[in-house]
């Protein structure tokens, strides 16, 4: 952020020859393994208990995308393309000193994301049900900007909201008594949820890395290294079979 900010003094205002951040040396960052991370039956059986809430389209799309909590608060139907179909992931928000701002992804770059024909109906309901709204409510509807979520008046939703929704709606599920309860879980986790399960099913790391943003695929092996270990450890077998059934 600083960096970025003297870059613009530079670059912008011209007050600065040169950025001095450029020249810091940055530490070395820990990268952490994610959380819990649900096998693909809990997460269908969570979508299901939460189909019936009406923000039961934001966690569909955060599991089916991968997309971080403040882009999908900040998304646009503008950018929602539900016939190629994808999303364009332009923007994030956040909430500072208890006030609600917008702000560039945390790479500080757009992106585009292809969804699925059951996401593309997830949203065409989603939408149908926010015009629904919006009639019912007229003159009180108080949307100002094309969100795609939004509170039951057209406002947009606060990041934290979707968050504290999360254990409500894992806690309503194992109340009724499922034969595999879900363990608890972050809303975050959906998005490790969705790049592990692709990483499981060998789709290339720099194509999950495109998905979730990261600006490296280095990140992505980073984060997800426990994931690329199982698969190089299946490596040989695969290599083998191939080699097998071509005989």
């Amino acid at each position: 952020m600083l960096r970025k900010a003297l870059s613009d003094a530079v670059l912008v205002d011209e007050i600065l020859p040169s950025n001095p951040a450029e020249r810091a040396k940055l530490p070395r960052v820990q990268v952490t393994e994610p959380g819990t991370v649900w096998t693909p039956a809990q997460l269908r059986g969570f979508l299901t208990a939460a189909r019936s809430h009406r923000l039961f389209a934001f966690f569909h799309l955060a599991a089916y995308t991968g997309a971080r909590r403040g882009e999908l608060c900040n998304l646009r139907w503008a950018d929602v393309d539900l016939d190629t179909p994808q999303i364009r992931v332009t923007g994030s928000s956040a909430v500072v000193e208890g006030e609600r701002i917008e702000g560039t992804t945390k790479g500080g770059r757009s992106r585009v994301v292809s969804t699925d024909a059951e996401t593309v109906e997830v949203l065409r309901e989603h939408r149908r049900r926010q015009k629904a709204d919006r009639l019912r409510l007229g003159e009180s509807w108080k949307g100002a900007d094309d969100y795609v979520f939004t509170t039951g008046w057209g406002e947009p939703i606060y990041p934290d909201t979707v968050s504290s929704l999360m254990p409500t709606l894992i806690k309503a599920y194992n109340d009724t008594k499922p034969s595999e309860p879900i363990p608890h879980a972050r809303l975050h986790d959906l998005r490790h949820i969705h790049a592990t399960t692709l990483l499981l099913a060998g789709v290339p790391v720099h194509v999950v890395a495109a998905r979730l943003g990261h600006s490296d695929p280095a990140i992505t092996l980073r984060v997800y290294a426990h994931v690329i270990s199982e698969q190089m450890a299946s490596a040989a077998d695969v290599f083998a079979t191939s080699i097998r059934n071509s005989a």
